[in-house]
């Protein structure tokens, strides 16, 4: 009788075993970050592998983690070049006095704000909503040379504690960063001063600026926007009532208009909501030349009702959606104007194919409706 053969089994693989590549897929996949901060105390190896997970994206929610993270840089200071994403999100009630010691104080020679900030040469997206006290402290890190060679994304929101605008020039050379693409302002004021002639950086790498409830002089965001080489949309919003009053901003749309001419050569998208603005005339936007997307109210493109009215508006000639952030049919002469513009597009507004109002088709006249139909090139929007 042969005896069997013994049956050998193969060495059970270890997560350990598994090669950097896949241990970094695995470990991308928690989402915990107590769980990744566990996997960093399994093992060197282990550590090696999570750490660049576990602080590739950072929430400080509290002051006092700055302080925190800052102090660990002095024994690992590689730790700030893993960094991609940060946001700085808390209230006031959360920050105290001790948050804001000066750099130059001896018992805290680590600004854990700025200098914190300025270790992240990775950094691609900055989110700040924080208290106004840190407005300057923060706003250090845009003046130059600059610090965070990879930003592509920011968000600038600094609460002030009566609701009121922060003002943008403690920040204004974020407008300057090189390599900034994503621009978002809430809540911020401009003066008419902008960029001073001796100030003006070189071309910049900005495609979108969101202006979200802001107060800025017309003259101001000329200015601005001489800086970006192509930027391709830009969205202006104010609430209905704003609060506190306007003071800095224009009162009639086609001052706006006018300041976005330093980009007309390269944008695609105007958002403008904003009921505060009126317009005595019809919108000229002939030299937007690559303008896809328009989105405003209908008195803010044709002028406002008991002003002169053009038959026809100068539409952007690459114009493909025309976006009204009101109901239509309340003032005749819009939807006259409309159901020409659309008869006429061939010589009007050749690649216009759609009209969208607030609440989709109910929105729109029905005499509008008609015409879109019969046209060959027009679709509507539920």
């Amino acid at each position: 009788m042969r005896p069997m053969a013994k049956v050998i089994s193969p060495p059970r693989k270890m997560i350990g075993d598994l090669p950097d590549e896949i241990l970094t897929l695995i470990l991308e996949a928690l989402s915990a970050q107590r769980d990744l901060s566990a996997m960093c105390l399994v093992s060197r190896r282990m550590n090696s592998v999570a750490d660049p997970v576990l602080y590739r994206s950072i929430l400080f929610n509290r002051p006092k983690h700055h302080l925190t993270f800052s102090k660990s840089l002095v024994s690992r200071p590689r730790r700030g070049s893993l960094i991609q994403d940060v946001h700085l999100e808390y209230p006031s009630s959360k920050l105290t006095d001790t948050d804001t010691i000066s750099p130059h104080d001896s018992a805290n020679p680590i600004d854990h704000f700025s200098h914190t900030i300025s270790t992240m040469s990775n950094l691609e997206k900055l989110v700040v909503s924080v208290p106004e006290s840190l407005c300057r402290v923060i706003g250090t890190l845009f003046n130059g040379p600059f610090d965070l060679p990879s930003l592509k994304i920011c968000s600038l929101f600094y609460q002030r504690e009566d609701d009121g605008y922060w003002d943008l020039h403690e920040n204004i050379h974020i407008f300057a960063h090189p390599t900034l693409e994503t621009l978002t302002i809430r809540k911020a004021k401009l003066d008419e001063r902008g960029f001073d002639s001796s100030e003006k950086p070189s071309e910049t790498a900005l495609k979108e600026l969101r202006l979200l409830e802001c107060d800025i002089n017309d003259d101001a965001l000329s200015d601005i926007l001489l800086l970006p080489e192509a930027l391709k949309e830009i969205v202006i919003t104010q609430s209905e009532v704003p609060s506190p009053p306007l003071e800095e901003s224009p009162d009639d749309i086609e001052d706006y208009i006018h300041a976005l001419l330093s980009a007309q050569h390269s944008l695609e998208i105007i958002a403008i909501d904003s009921a505060t603005l009126g317009a005595a005339n019809a919108l000229k936007l002939r030299d937007f030349e690559n303008l896809k997307l328009l989105r405003l109210r209908d008195f803010q493109l044709l002028g406002q009702s008991g002003y002169p009215r053009l038959h026809s508006v100068g539409l952007p000639p690459s114009l493909e959606t025309l976006e009204f952030l009101n109901q239509l049919g309340e003032d005749e002469e819009v939807s006259e104007i409309l159901c020409y513009t659309i008869e006429n597009q061939d010589i009007l507004s050749r690649k216009l194919c759609q009209i969208v109002a607030s609440g989709g088709k109910d929105g729109l006249p029905p005499q509008v409706i008609e015409t879109c139909k019969r046209s060959t090139h027009f679709r509507l929007k539920n």
